[in-house]
């Protein structure tokens, strides 16, 4: 039989559509059960192994992943008894054409099943005394770390994997199972190279599959005319990159500088009434303080979170450059870095160098609900910072960096990539974008309520009847506007 990696070509190559939290924030929508679809084994390749974009395309994009190769019939079996059956895993990559979906989304049969678009490799890990919890996956195009996850908070654990398909189908020997890739999927183009490792960092003797190898070429065959040609659409566009900017389309939402100048003109303590309105009760960022009274801060959510310190995670996260480092480094022009700390601030979470990295890069400003470093230093920086005050302790002590772009608690809110941050001397505010535009008029509208008001108190009238105002009131202000 054929084999690839030292093992038997399988029957079946059974991919996970989504897995991982940070790629489900990514897509913004979260599986209630595990789906799949199907991939031929002749789309099997090895480390080195060139993958071809087809001519004609321009989408081709990777997904790195954790391979399951299935070591016995199985039938029928529990998730407790499903990581059982497991034999060993290997680095796989789960290659893609978006060009190619418009007729097969959802089988994925030609836009992810051609020739060695699923690369495997070099070796493989013994499944027997791991744990399935504490695997780790990365990514690099072009030695640049793309990609990096772990398996400790998978939706749907491998175990549960293994169960779920065998309630209808037979796994046999051989059998593999993508089981998904984290956020940091994107596009490559011919001349890039892509490398996959998975590995064990906290077993004994930290276990690797090595680097798995795909350079990509550019294809020297058309696609036939008898078959469905590429189509692309900027939808396909920012699924394949990841983000509507990171495929050159602007953000998500626009923030305009005439919605940057509306937010601008009104305080938070207005914005937040309106909100309350609209029961949004609970999007303030509670505890923390501005580093530069009177300065505004507007701009785009961007996030990033720590866990709390522990020394072998920190040991396996904490170094290199990890998801605080990568969350600074790939900040745009208008981001507010929001990073959640659990409200700690006994060590900092932000210092100097980040913050000149965040100004360097156009980033609007930081909000965290810990401390901050170097905190003078930050103060003097062309952007705010919001945190709870100086401490002089490094992120190690209390915190371990996590993960970015996805759905984060910052000082009680919630905070999504692409929310709208508001921040004054009153606080922060954390506003949905859909609703942004309605908030920022109605604030606007409240606003030259109140200056009215204030200047009938300052006159002399009672609050009685006009804070807030009766119908006389009205129609005296409505005469006022005119």
């Amino acid at each position: 039989m054929d084999t690839v990696i030292g093992i038997p070509r399988p029957g079946k190559i059974i991919a996970l559509h989504l897995n991982y939290p940070s790629r489900i924030a990514q897509r913004g929508r979260v599986p209630a059960y595990p789906s799949y679809f199907l991939k031929p084994a002749s789309s099997m390749a090895t480390s080195g192994s060139t993958i071809e974009r087809p001519l004609g395309t321009e989408l081709l994009a990777f997904e790195g992943e954790i391979a399951l190769i299935i070591g016995r019939t199985t039938r029928r079996v529990t998730p407790d008894a499903g990581w059982a059956a497991v034999s060993e895993i290997t680095a796989a990559n789960d290659f893609g054409v978006y060009d190619l979906r418009l007729v097969d989304k959802g089988s994925n049969l030609r836009s992810k099943g051609a020739d060695g678009f699923t690369p495997l490799g070099p070796t493989t890990i013994p499944a027997e005394g791991l744990d399935p919890t504490a695997l780790r996956v990365r990514t690099w195009v072009n030695g640049e770390l793309v990609q990096e996850d772990t398996t400790a908070d998978l939706v749907f654990p491998f175990g549960q994997l293994v169960a779920d398909l065998s309630q209808l189908l037979t796994l046999e020997a051989g059998d593999i199972i993508l089981t998904g890739t984290p956020a940091g999927s994107s596009v490559v183009v011919p001349g890039d190279t892509v490398e996959v490792e998975v590995d064990a960092p906290t077993a004994p003797g930290s276990p690797t599959t090595g680097r798995l190898v795909t350079p990509v070429v550019e294809g020297s065959v058309p696609l036939a005319a008898f078959g469905a040609p590429p189509e692309v659409d900027d939808l396909q566009r920012a699924e394949a990159w990841g983000s509507r900017a990171a495929a050159g389309l602007g953000p998500d939402f626009e923030l305009d500088e005439g919605l940057r100048a509306d937010l601008a003109s009104v305080g938070t303590a207005t914005l937040s009434s309106q909100l309350r309105k609209r029961g949004y009760d609970d999007v303030s960022i509670d505890g923390v303080h501005t580093n530069q009274p009177g300065v505004h801060l507007i701009g785009r959510a961007r996030t990033l979170r720590f866990i709390p310190f522990r020394p072998d995670l920190f040991a396996a996260h904490g170094g290199g450059f990890n998801a605080q480092k990568r969350a600074f480094d790939t900040l745009r022009e208008g981001d507010v870095l929001v990073i959640e700390a659990r409200g700690e601030s006994g060590t900092g979470t932000v210092g100097d160098i980040l913050g000149l990295r965040a100004q360097r890069l156009g980033a609007a400003g930081v909000v965290t609900d810990g401390g901050v470093r170097d905190y003078a230093t930050v103060a003097a920086l062309d952007i705010p910072t919001f945190s709870q005050g100086p401490h002089p302790a490094v992120l190690g002590r209390r915190h371990v960096p996590w993960d970015t772009d996805i759905t984060i608690a910052c000082g009680g809110a919630a905070v999504q990539p692409g929310d709208i941050i508001v921040g004054d001397d009153d606080g922060v505010l954390v506003i949905p974008p859909a609703i942004v535009r309605e908030v920022v008029a109605d604030s606007i509208q409240q606003e030259r309520e109140e200056r009215f008001i204030a200047k009938q108190v300052s006159d002399g009238a009672s609050v009685d009847g006009l804070y807030p105002m009766n119908p006389e009131w009205k129609a005296r202000y409505d005469n006022w506007q005119n």
